[in-house]
């Protein structure tokens, strides 16, 4: 890569960047709409890591009247094409922008100290304002107190609103607030809300509550009704509800993953990234770096990639494709949720590629995650988990995980689901997958009989119906189906697990195509009989078991539920056929001989 741009990872300092000659995507007219858009103040929620807080730095540099060094920055992107509009607006006000993703703590005190220092920090970068002759004595005086973070939390709260007010007066022009990662104080509280908190409060109001009420104040000071304000734009990976912070807010709105504007501004497009391929030599990639970090879609943009693992990718490509995002971040509060609210078959589904119909919530209320399991999906895709697809059905939207990187989770939230809720030894789990794939079926049987005892239980397998309408929605054959489907996930990264698919003259249960041609693939039919009645002989139920492994494995072969695997360019004698058998809880794979 001689002579070529270098990469900077971890860094969101548009001047450190672009004067370093570092390849920047250029997202430059990101300010141009930002400024001309008919809301003073705008939202955009994006998952972490896409791009919110380097855009931040890019509308910072070139608005800051204190960064007129900054304009030449910009002259080779398209922001420079707009003359007339940087002529009048480049490097002509007053700019705040501070980040609060490193606001948390376990209790209101901890959270507050680093609110203290974050402002503090944003003050002492404005100490020039101390020797202003604009502000009075006493803004001075309380500009001194937040600096050395000796003033009350009520000067705290205002603190946003009364630095837009000192910059304003000292040079005379409205000011442009910047807040980056605004939801990352209320998260954290939420998360943390059931810990104590040391200080009497007569009050008695938690973590979280007592968050939301000094957030209320810092922005909507800020941004709410302030004379000093020209433009406002903040950054977050939640739509937290209005109600909780944004109320009465005017000329205030929210661009979320589903708003068709500013939709190409976060993350990478298609276009960007064949551009930084070609720069980098790596096209022949191209395929490959599409499953594994393309697939979202924000608004009615598509082949939105992930643009912290396209740049660790291109950095270190001779590593080959890994979870580079998925590393990056901690993903326990969505891996506690999907297990606590039980909802192990939706994400199969998932892991197999299939979209699911669900609401998302435009106001999210984290209080409401105590009664309404549903929102488990908003979460998911707010965070990146997964995305949008097209719209569903009553206003709801079509979600599926974007790519490989991703299916990681939740393959791991499954295996999570298995060694820890249900006590599987993942030992068992990889051998007994290999034993399958390899054709060792007997050692199969024996590794998924061992399995299917441990995580089984009588309530799993018993029948559920509608309450109304006394249907049956739940056969013990859907939990069979789930449970082995779960179990096989740990494939995930060298077989394609497809489940209730059209091939031949019916629809299998399970097929496993192996991407490299040369390994086994598997197709799975699925029966379920009643478990050995009291008063049957043990003679009469080997047949019944037995009979039905021969029908299982003769539906397969008479309706060649193996023809996706040969148009898939897997041999006929590398299929392996399985019937599998559920007596009860107790699967039986070979028939039962009477030794």
């Amino acid at each position: 890569m001689e002579n070529k741009k270098t990469l900077k990872i971890g860094r969101s300092d548009f001047g450190l960047i672009v004067k370093n000659n570092h390849y920047f995507v250029d997202k430059t007219m990101l300010i141009y709409d930002f400024y001309n858009n008919a809301n003073d103040i705008v939202l955009f929620s994006r998952p972490k890591r896409f791009g919110k807080t380097l855009n931040l730095s890019m509308v910072e540099h070139f608005f800051d009247i204190q960064k007129l060094g900054s304009k030449e920055l910009f002259s080779e992107f398209e922001i420079a094409k707009k003359q007339e509009f940087c002529n009048e607006h480049q490097n002509k006000y007053p700019v705040i922008n501070i980040s609060l993703k490193s606001v948390k703590g376990t209790n209101w005190e901890k959270c507050l100290d680093k609110f203290k220092s974050q402002i503090s920090k944003l003050y002492q970068n404005n100490d020039f304002l101390m020797s202003s002759d604009k502000l009075s004595k006493v803004d001075k005086q309380i500009f001194e107190r937040i600096v050395l973070k000796t003033a009350n939390e009520a000067e705290y709260k205002e603190s946003l609103e009364s630095l837009s007010s000192y910059l304003e007066k000292h040079f005379y022009q409205k000011v442009i607030i910047l807040v980056d990662e605004y939801d990352t104080p209320i998260i954290n509280a939420f998360n943390n809300t059931n810990n104590p908190i040391k200080s009497e409060d007569k009050e008695n109001k938690t973590y979280y509550e007592k968050t939301i009420e000094f957030m209320q104040g810092f922005l909507g000071d800020a941004y709410k009704e302030n004379s000093a304000l020209l433009k406002g734009m903040l950054t977050g990976v939640m739509r937290v509800g209005k109600e909780s912070i944004f109320s009465e807010w005017n000329n205030f709105k929210v661009f979320d993953i589903t708003s068709t504007y500013f939709s190409d501004k976060f993350g990478f497009t298609n276009e960007e990234v064949n551009r930084i391929l070609d720069y980098y030599d790596l096209n022949e990639q191209q395929s490959e770096i599409q499953k594994w970090y393309n697939g979202y879609k924000f608004g009615n943009v598509e082949s939105i990639y992930n643009p912290w693992s396209i740049v660790n990718y291109i950095e270190y490509n001779s590593d080959g494709f890994k979870p580079y995002w998925v590393n990056s971040g901690d993903y326990s509060l969505i891996k506690s949720r999907i297990i606590e609210y039980g909802v192990k078959e939706t994400v199969q589904d998932l892991i197999e590629g299939k979209a699911i119909d669900k609401e998302l919530k435009d106001n999210f209320v984290f209080q409401d995650f105590e009664t309404n399991n549903e929102l488990i999906w908003t979460l998911l895709t707010d965070n990146g988990y997964l995305t949008q697809i097209e719209k569903g059905k009553y206003g709801n939207y079509e979600l599926k995980i974007p790519n490989n990187e991703v299916k990681i989770v939740f393959t791991d939230i499954i295996m999570t689901w298995l060694n820890g809720v249900v006590k599987l030894k993942r030992e068992l789990l990889i051998k007994t997958a290999e034993n399958l794939i390899n054709n060792e079926i007997q050692e199969f049987s024996t590794g998924f009989k061992k399995i299917i005892g441990d995580t089984l239980s009588y309530y799993d397998t018993a029948k559920k119906t509608d309450k109304n309408s006394k249907q049956e929605i739940v056969t013990p054959e859907n939990i069979y189906h789930v449970y082995t489907l779960g179990l096989l996930a740990i494939l995930c990264d060298d077989y394609m697990i497809k489940s209730n698919r059209e091939s031949g003259n019916g629809r299998y249960d399970i097929a496993l195509i192996p991407y490299d041609k040369s390994k086994y693939g598997v197709v799975i039919e699925i029966k379920s009989i009643e478990k050995q009645k009291k008063n049957e002989n043990e003679k009469d139920f080997k047949n019944r078991v037995n009979n039905e492994l021969d029908n299982a494995l003769k539906q397969i072969e008479r309706n060649k539920y193996f023809k996706e695997l040969i148009d898939n360019k897997i041999e006929l004698d590398k299929i392996i056929n399985i019937p599998i058998v559920f007596a009860g809880k107790e699967p039986y794979i070979h028939k039962i001989t009477n030794d």
